[in-house]
Parts: structure tokens; C-alpha cells; sequence
């Protein structure tokens, strides 16, 4: 038995129909090469890396392997001024708590898709690249399509979709409430419209002439028999491959990620000023998930720089999806090949 829609398969030169989500700060590019040698879509986000630093994780993918990248860049527009005042008098106790303040040097900030960024992909020529947050102005986009990258956007509702498919993208990721990490809003709404995974994706795909990516939720094969019998042409897993040992997330992390702890994820802009899933902590239980005073994406975690340093367990952020413990701890090549067999199996 194969792939009944295999739309993604030809576009992509990928074996399997399942994205490894890029995941900023969690991943390098060996998480993004073993999971294309087992047979998906590698993917290494650029949002924290300077030029030559995806330059080089690019470098290294191509050495590795013969498998499609997808190089992924975030959208946003940073802040011309904000006052953060208010959210540092806020977080006052911990500083007094813990002996430290608000950073001398700012902690590194997720930046946008830029001229510089455009320029490497022309450089490298990735096969399919990927925005996140809406989509960079309408002259880098023309570009990315010139290069001859497959171009993916995100979507968190239908008429986010049908935004981006009047763009004529290669393909939509409906992105379900979920998912761990940033959710990609980019049209204005209340976050607690975002609709589930199950619910999104059949409309996403009924609403849009192009093939659809589901995620959110997905760690195991049953959630990928569940978004293919939908109408999702592949699924997008990022939660299920931070505990393969090719991640780069904290010892802590991993460790929370396999207990109960896991169970009980939040959505919540303490960590950077946009909503993004993640473990719960002493920070999001003591001020509640969500507060109108953090600065806003991408200052909202500048004034936890110090305080992420004495007790990471309270306040750093620990990305994670509601499905978190689905995941096994398996290689992320031998996970890829396996959640393939699985769901081929389901599927029949």
C-alpha cells in the first residue's frame, strides 16, 4: 500500500508525508537530516540565526543527505517603541527573590525575514521555504518564487487560508490550537478562537484548492491516519522529535517531557509576547497564562534573561503541544520511518 494523495510527495521529493517542524532553539541541523533520511521534510528555522549561521546549517544538511530542506523564517513586524514598565514591576519579587534584574545586554531576538535572509536563499537554494506569522512583503515574496522554492504558509483559521492561497503559496499548514510553540496568527482575532486541529483542517481543505499540511496534536500514527483521512495532504510534527536525542533542548526539558508534567501544556504570551504553547510553570501559575502588560513579540522574555539563568524550571519557556506525551524517545530517523509504517497500517 502507498500514500493515497501523494500531491506533497511529488512537490516536496520527500518519501514520507510528514514535515519535521522547525523549531527555534530546539533543533540544529541534525535533527533536520536525520529526519530526512528517515524519509520527511527537514526543516531548520532561521528566526534565531544570524546569516552565516543558517548559511552554515544549510551547508551541513546538504552534506549529509540528499533529502529536501525547508528553511523556515518568521514574519513579524518588531516594535518601533514599547514601554515595559509595567510587566518589569511585575516580575520586581523575582528580581528581589533571586538577587538579579533586567539584563545589561539584551538576551538574542527572533528576527524577521529580511533582504539579508532573502538574499541566502537565492544563495542556497532550499526546495521549499516556509513563513511563519503571515508573509514577508510582497517583493521578498517574489523573489523566494523566483528562486524556485516551493513557498508554505501558516494558517490558524480558514480565513487565515484563504488569505494566503489568494497569494498563490504552494501549500497551507493549518496549524490547530494544539500545537506546541508560537501559534502563527498573523489576522487579528482572539486567541481563544483558534480553532482544534480535528476541526480546522477539514474546513482549511474544503476552503483551498491547495494541498494542506495539518498540525498540531500529531505525535503518534494515529493522529497522521486521523489529518490524511481529513483531507491534510501531510502532517507537520515538532513536539514528538524534541525527545529524540537529536534535539538541543534542555536536560530539563527532556526530562518533563516524560512525566506528567507534559500533560498539562498553557497558551501563553509570558515568554515572548505572543501566544505560544508550552509547559506550565511557577511563572504562568502565579500571573496566569496570558497578561496585557508584557511587551510585545519579540521583548515579551527580555526581563526574564536573568531570572531563566537561577531557576530555569520557573521561568523558561519548555515548548510543547497537547500531544507531548504521545512522543517515544526514539531516534528522530528511526521515529520518521516508524510513524510511517504505522499510519500506512492504520490507513489500510
Amino acid at each position: 500500500m502507498t500514500w493515497r494523495d501523494r500531491r506533497l510527495l511529488e512537490l516536496f521529493g520527500s518519501e514520507v508525508p510528514i514535515v519535521q517542524a522547525p523549531m527555534a532553539g530546539a533543533q540544529d541541523a541534525a535533527l533536520a537530516i536525520a529526519a530526512s533520511q528517515g524519509g520527511a521534510l527537514g526543516s531548520i528555522p532561521c528566526a534565531l540565526l544570524s546569516v552565516d549561521a543558517a548559511r552554515e546549517q544549510a551547508v551541513r544538511f546538504r552534506a549529509a543527505c540528499d533529502g529536501p530542506l525547508n528553511l523556515n523564517f518568521f514574519c513579524h513586524a518588531p516594535p518601533q517603541r514599547y514601554d515595559d514598565r509595567a510587566w518589569r514591576h511585575a516580575l520586581q519579587p523575582y528580581y528581589d527573590e533571586f538577587g538579579v534584574g533586567f539584563p545589561a545586554t539584551p538576551p538574542p531576538l527572533r528576527k524577521p525575514f529580511d533582504e539579508a535572509m532573502c538574499a541566502l536563499v537565492e544563495e542556497v537554494h532550499p526546495e521549499v521555504v516556509s513563513f511563519h506569522f503571515g508573509l514577508p512583503e510582497e517583493k521578498l515574496l517574489q523573489r523566494v518564487f523566483d528562486s524556485g522554492a516551493l513557498i508554505l504558509g501558516c494558517a490558524t483559521s480558514v480565513a487565515e487560508a484563504g488569505w494566503l492561497a489568494e497569494r498563490d503559496l504552494d501549500a497551507i499548514i493549518a496549524q490547530g490550537w494544539e500545537a506546541g510553540g508560537h501559534a502563527g496568527r498573523f489576522l487579528a482575532a482572539d486567541p481563544s478562537s483558534h480553532m482544534g486541529t480535528l476541526a480546522l483542517v477539514p474546513q482549511v481543505v474544503d476552503a483551498v484548492a491547495v494541498p494542506v499540511v495539518a498540525a498540531g496534536g500529531i505525535a503518534d500514527a494515529r493522529g497522521i491516519a486521523a489529518a490524511l483521512i481529513l483531507g491534510a495532504s501531510a502532517v507537520q510534527i515538532g513536539t514528538a522529535y524534541l525527545v529524540t536525542p537529536e534535539s538541543r533542548i534542555s536536560d530539563l526539558h527532556r526530562r518533563l517531557l516524560g512525566t506528567e508534567a507534559a500533560e498539562t501544556t498553557v497558551s501563553t504570551n509570558l515568554f515572548t509576547g505572543r501566544h505560544a504553547r508550552g509547559l506550565e510553570t511557577r511563572l504562568t501559575r502565579d500571573l496566569g497564562p496570558t497578561s496585557a502588560i508584557v511587551p510585545p513579540f519579540p521583548h515579551g522574555g527580555d526581563a526574564l534573561a536573568e531570572l531563566r539563568k537561577v531557576d530555569p524550571a520557573a521561568f523558561a519557556n519548555m515548548w510543547a503541544g497537547q500531544a507531548a506525551r504521545l512522543a517515544r524517545a526514539d531516534g528522530a530517523e528511526a521515529l520518521t520511518r516508524r510513524l510511517a509504517i504505522e499510519a500506512l497500517e492504520l490507513l489500510r
